[in-house]
């Protein structure tokens, strides 16, 4: 292996951190100077989650600040595309008190504001592979996510300058003027998303130990299970900032107008700034690599060219023996490996358990499609139904309320409890089970919107200008939104930490960003769907993407059951470093001469 050297010369020629981590997984694991669990212990005690920082909230702070900006912005987007201005200045309601009252500004109908909704969507969840390749090669995630914000807090002000009264009295300039600041805010956004949940998962313990608490009862401190724990929190800190941003905006958009619904969050946003500049001293920084993308590609590249076949059952079983990464590794290339070929053995393990988390991501889109739903067409669907004074767009936070209740209640009772009754509930079984909550979510809808036609006066078009809402309660939509945020604690907050245990150290951004851009393609997808997104189609919208879930969340375990095995395997594999094609070769040239491994200090 590519850790066994003896030879004193060739380990002073040799960067040490391409030999870190090689001969055995525990050196990146356990602590000597700590208990280390047994082989038996780890399959019998139960895990808990180290205690987390303080440094790791000023980061979730941060993104709670960023994500009321963020929400609160978007809350009030379909009002303020979709609906006619009712002949005020700024665009908020004629009579904010009455019940049916409805603000409005451009009048461009459910169609385009499902589009550019739906765009605005797809803009903020492409842009992260940018920004987490800037990340990962050139800046580092800190700087990536400083110059972001400042982005950010621009197109947010820009945004707020197509809502002024002056600019909507020209509906062409304020739509104008939207766009830039909505295209200019995703560039933010796209720098900021993939690199500012990595940076909060570096700040926990990454050492695995065994624990003896005062009742006597000995557990094993997990770092998954903390980092399952951190994502949690940092969760719950971004469903604090949606429900602030959402609620206040939607109220600030009646009574006040749309400019205030742009400028606040704008406000809110510029702490930020402060509290990552005084805390920066205080956080782990991950140094950028170089680029880091081209070799994992390549790597792919090469494994699939040495095993093609223009037949595809056997194109698909050489895929598949079960070989792929073992051959690709420089030990077994030897003197044949590519001069880009720098980095160890390890280093291909953790690419190939990259590889395997960025494939179960491609299903998400299957699930974000139903997620999407919350956005736009639920909205729509509160402004036909009786409201009885609430804006039709506050129904939605109703979903950052219940992620609020539910996310402390699994993290402190239900997770804890199913892994002290030996139930391993891995992130590939809570996956399955958002898609399958997800479905359940767009049945509810489903038959609400079968209702609302069946009792609207105007039949099938309860949206249609002049016609009167349905007499059912807007808070019929409650269990929709329910669904939805248990979905969210099942498939969301899960990806972030499998994207996070599961990629390189030095790919980190670009997983979490790859993960991200799987919104950005069920977004493409939802253009599609956009057809059925009005009267009198909207059944079946909502029945097209409960079937779309549950299918593919039963497609999805059939395909990952056995990598839901592998789960401690994938989450133990040792760091992979990469270096100099000559520091690279030394470490080859060694294994040639020794197999007996010599202790080299870690490189920090």
């Amino acid at each position: 292996m590519p850790g066994d050297i003896t030879d004193n010369n060739v380990v002073d020629k040799v960067d040490p951190s391409l030999v870190d981590g090689q001969p055995v997984p525990q050196s990146e694991f356990f602590d000597h100077d700590l208990p280390i669990p047994t082989e038996e212990e780890l399959r019998t005690l139960h895990r808990v989650s180290e205690k987390i920082p303080f440094k790791a909230y000023t980061i979730a702070f941060v993104e709670l600040v960023e994500r009321l900006s963020y929400y609160g912005t978007t809350q009030v987007f379909v009002n303020f595309i979709q609906q006619d201005n009712p002949g005020t200045p700024t665009g908020k309601a004629l009579d904010p008190s009455a019940d049916d009252a409805q603000p409005g500004a451009l009048g461009m109908g459910q169609q385009a504001s499902t589009g550019l909704t739906t765009f605005n969507s797809f803009w903020v969840y492409f842009l992260p592979l940018l920004g987490a390749y800037v990340a990962d090669t050139y800046l580092g995630r800190f700087k990536t996510i400083w110059i972001s914000v400042i982005l950010s807090i621009l197109g947010h002000i820009i945004l707020t300058v197509s809502a002024a009264p002056a600019v909507m009295a020209v509906p062409n300039h304020a739509l104008a003027a939207f766009i830039v600041g909505l295209i200019i805010m995703g560039v933010g956004t796209g720098g900021f998303k993939p690199n500012i949940s990595p940076l909060i998962a570096e700040q926990i313990p990454r050492k695995m130990y065994v624990h003896t608490k005062k009742n006597g009862e000995r557990v094993i401190v997990d770092p998954a299970v903390t980092t399952a724990r951190v994502y949690n929190w940092f969760y719950l800190f971004i469903n604090i900032g949606a429900l602030v941003g959402q609620l206040s905006m939607a109220y600030a958009e009646r009574y006040v107008g749309f400019y205030l619904s742009f400028m606040l969050p704008t406000l809110m946003f510029c702490f930020a700034l402060p509290v990552l500049f005084f805390c920066r001293k205080w956080y782990a920084h991950t140094k950028p690599e170089g680029s880091v993308l081209g070799p994992a590609v390549k790597l792919l590249l090469l494994g699939t060219k040495k095993r093609f076949s223009i037949n595809p059952v056997a194109f698909y079983r050489n895929l598949h023996d079960g070989t792929f990464w073992e051959e690709l590794k420089p030990s077994k290339l030897g003197v044949a490996k590519p001069a880009w070929m720098t980095f160890d053995d390890a280093w291909v393990d953790e690419v190939s358990r990259g590889w395997k988390a960025c494939s179960v991501f491609l299903w998400l889109p299957l699930y974000w499609i139903t997620y999407n739903q919350l956005n736009n067409n639920l909205t729509s669907q509160a402004s036909t139904m009786a409201l009885h004074g609430i804006p039709n767009d506050v129904l939605s936070n109703l979903d950052p309320l219940a992620l609020i209740i539910f996310i402390p209640i699994c993290d402190i009772f239900i997770f804890p409890a199913l892994r002290k009754a030996g139930i391993n509930f891995t992130p590939i079984k809570k996956i399955t089970g958002g898609f399958f909550t997800g479905s359940m979510a767009m049945v509810w809808a489903c038959v609400l919107q079968y209702y609302i036609y069946k009792d609207s006066e105007c039949g099938d078009y309860p949206s249609g200008d002049g016609c009167e809402n349905v007499s059912i309660n807007v808070w019929a939509q409650t269990g929709s939104y329910v669904l939805i945020a248990i979905s969210e604690i099942l498939a969301s907050i899960t990806s972030l930490e499998y994207g996070f245990s599961k990629a390189p150290k030095n790919m980190r951004s670009l997983v979490a960003a790859f993960a991200l851009f799987m919104s950005a393609i069920s977004a493409a997808i939802g253009e599609a769907f956009n057809p059925l997104s009005t009267d009198p189609l909207l059944v079946w919208n909502y029945g097209s993407m409960a079937v779309i879930s549950f299918v593919g969340g039963c497609l999805f375990w059939f395909c990952y059951r056995k990598l839901d095995a592998q789960e401690d395997e994938l989450n133990m594999l040792p760091t992979g470093h990469m270096g100099k094609t000559s520091e690279a070769s030394d470490v080859e040239r060694s294994i040639s001469v020794t197999h007996e491994p010599v202790q080299v200090q870690e490189k920090v």
